[in-house]
C-alpha cells in the first residue's frame, strides 16, 4: 500500500501462480558486480515452472526486502517492449530491458522450457538508492497466464466490471500432428512406455488418475503405515490437476484443468512408490532425485501446456471421484480423455528435453545467429 494526496483509491489485483512465485531469486552482489551476467546465469536455474513465455520483473537497489517489492511491483507494468524498442531508450535501464529481453531469449529455454526463440516477452525493471557497499538484486518471473485487473474507487459505489466479449479473442483452432504418437491409457504398458523420446508429442486417450497435494499426501501416509490403497496404480498414468468443477451434476468434465508444477515434494520421486504406476503428468522440470527415481523405474514424466487450463478440459470428456471424496478438487478422480497432448519431458532412460530443448536452441541461435526481435 502506498499512501498518496488525492481522494481516490487505485488498486491493482494480480492472481498469481504458485509455479511462477516459487522460481523468485534474490541476492546480494557487490557494487562492481554485472546484473546481466547474474540473471543470465540465474534464468536457466529455474527450469521450466514459471511456464514461459512471460514477464520478469526486477528490482535493484534499497534492502533485500525492497528489492524484492520492486521486482512484484514492476510486473504489474503493461508489457511495452515493442514501443521501448521502436522509440530507443531514454536511461541506463531501459537500456538494461532491452540487453536483457535479447540476452535471455538467446539462452533458447523458450515456451514451457522446451526450447526455442521466446523465453521473455518483457523485462520489467526498478531501481532505488542503496547502501555504497551493497547491491541487492531480486528477480520473479511471471508466467505466460497473467491475470491483472486494475480499478478505481471514488466514493461513489462499487466498482463494476463488465465481461469481456468472447470475440475480442482470437479463434483457436487446433489439430494434432501427424507424427505424434497415439497412446490407450487403458493398455498401456510399462514396454510401451519405454519407446516414448524426451520431446514427442503424445496424444491420450482412455482413463488417467488424478492427484494434487493433498490426495498425495494421504496416499503417502497410508504407505507409511502399511495401508491398502484405494486405488490400483498398476500400469496408470497420473495427472496433477485439481479440477474446476463445472456444477454440481456429477460426471460432468471439468470447466478447467490446468497441470500443477509438481504434487507435493518431490512428486516423482514419491509417487514411484506408487505400485505399477507408468507415468506422471505434470507442467515443470523435474530435478535430480526424481529423474532418478524415473530411470530406476522405467516410468516417464509428461507436461501438460501450463496456462491453458480450458483448452486442456477439452479433452476431458468425463470424470468421476475413485477416493477420497472428502479433499474436493484435490480428490484423486479418473478422468476420461481423447487425444490429450502431452509432450515427453523425461523418458525411462532419464533423459529431460527441459536439458537437450534449450540447449539444442541455444546452439542453433549462436550458430546461425538467428535474430530475436521484438514482436
Amino acid at each position: 500500500m502506498e499512501l498518496v494526496p488525492g481522494d481516490k483509491i487505485e488498486c491493482d489485483v494480480a492472481a498469481k501462480g504458485g509455479g511462477s512465485e516459487a522460481k523468485a531469486k534474490f541476492a546480494m552482489l557487490n557494487p562492481s558486480d554485472s546484473v546481466v551476467d547474474w540473471v543470465l546465469k540465474t534464468v536457466p536455474t529455474m527450469g521450466a515452472g514459471w511456464c514461459p513465455p512471460g514477464m520478469l520483473g526486477i528490482g535493484i537497489g534499497g534492502t533485500a526486502e525492497k528489492a524484492m517489492q520492486m521486482a512484484k511491483e514492476s510486473l504489474m507494468e503493461p508489457i511495452d517492449m515493442s514501443d521501448l524498442a521502436a522509440r530507443g531508450p531514454r536511461d541506463k535501464y531501459e537500456e538494461l530491458r532491452l540487453e536483457l529481453y535479447e540476452k535471455v531469449n538467446q539462452l533458447g529455454i523458450g515456451a514451457q522450457g522446451l526450447g526455442g526463440l521466446s523465453t521473455v516477452l518483457d523485462i520489467k525493471i526498478r531501481s532505488f538508492p542503496t547502501h555504497a557497499a551493497n547491491k541487492p538484486i531480486a528477480m520473479i518471473p511471471n508466467c505466460a497466464a497473467t491475470r491483472h485487473v486494475h480499478f478505481v474507487l471514488d466514493g461513489s459505489g462499487p466498482a463494476e466490471f463488465e465481461a469481456p466479449s468472447l470475440e475480442d479473442w482470437p479463434k483457436v483452432s487446433w489439430t494434432p500432428s501427424a507424427q505424434s504418437r497415439r497412446v490407450n491409457l487403458d493398455t498401456l504398458t510399462r514396454e510401451e512406455v519405454m519407446q516414448w523420446k524426451p520431446g514427442e508429442t503424445l496424444l491420450l486417450s482412455g482413463k488417467m488418475l488424478t492427484g494434487r497435494d493433498a490426495a498425495h499426501k494421504r496416499i503417502e501416509d497410508m504407505l507409511s503405515k502399511g495401508e491398502k490403497l484405494p486405488v490400483d496404480f498398476t500400469n496408470r498414468v497420473i495427472y496433477y490437476v485439481g479440477p474446476v468443477d463445472p456444477g454440481r451434476e456429477r460426471g460432468r468434465r471439468p470447466a478447467r484443468a490446468r497441470p500443477r508444477r509438481r504434487a507435493w515434494t518431490s512428486s516423482s520421486r514419491r509417487c514411484s512408490r506408487r505400485p505399477g504406476l507408468v507415468a506422471m503428468i505434470g507442467k515443470g522440470e523435474r530435478g535430480p532425485a526424481a529423474i532418478d527415481a524415473i530411470r530406476k523405474h522405467k516410468a516417464a514424466s509428461l507436461i501438460a501446456v501450463g496456462g491453458a487450463a480450458y483448452l486442456v478440459a477439452k479433452a476431458i470428456r468425463k470424470s468421476r471421484v475413485l477416493a477420497f471424496e472428502d479433499l474436493g478438487m484435490e480428490a484423486i478422480y479418473e478422468f476420461e480423455v481423447k487425444d490429450m497432448p502431452v509432450t515427453v519431458a523425461v523418458d525411462a532412460k532419464g533423459d529431460s528435453v527441459h536439458q537437450s530443448g534449450p540447449a539444442e536452441w541455444e546452439k542453433r541461435i549462436r550458430e546461425f545467429k538467428i535474430p530475436v526481435t521484438v514482436a
